[in-house]
């Protein structure tokens, strides 16, 4: 009996701490004195990389913004990550490459989308899973006459 209770409360220990949660950090926030030491009007793109380091991404459309992003989310178990902290530096450059503007945003600056959901068409047919299956019959075969080998066909000739 005593056993049986000892497996029982280790069973549900286990399962305790697999529940627990796992914080991550994506990203990673220049330090604020390296921050502060990029001077707007003075320094070029070369002295922000040397300062601040390569950026986490540079604006789709054109080059001329730069962010540095952080992020923090807990997750348990299976469940959607939750946002606990996240920072985003901007750091615009002018037409000379000369920085123009800094900014820092938090999570409060942040806004919750709903993305559209339709979907992009794709031309081509569309293959049912049995003609899918049924497509790919001997194609890994060694079979044929000749030819090259295959990593599928071991014995095959080889040239």
């Amino acid at each position: 009996m005593r056993q049986s209770s000892f497996l029982v409360l280790s069973a549900c220990a286990a399962i305790l701490c697999s529940c627990s949660a796992t914080v991550d950090q994506h990203g990673n926030l220049p330090a604020p004195d390296a921050v502060l030491a990029v001077q707007p009007g003075v320094d070029d793109r070369d002295q922000v990389a040397k300062v601040l380091g390569s950026p986490s991404t540079i604006a789709t459309f054109n080059d001329k913004t730069w962010y540095y992003i952080s992020k923090k989310t807990s997750r348990v178990s299976f469940w959607d990550p939750t946002v606990l902290d996240q920072e985003v530096l901007m750091v615009k450059f002018d037409d000379g490459g000369v920085v123009s503007d800094m900014k820092l945003y938090g999570l409060e600056d942040g806004r919750n989308i709903t993305p559209d959901p339709n979907e992009t068409p794709t031309y081509g047919r569309e293959l049912t899973i049995l003609q899918q299956l049924i497509g790919n019959i001997g194609r890994f075969a060694g079979g044929g006459t000749g030819g090259s080998s295959s990593i599928f066909n071991p014995g095959g000739n080889s040239h």
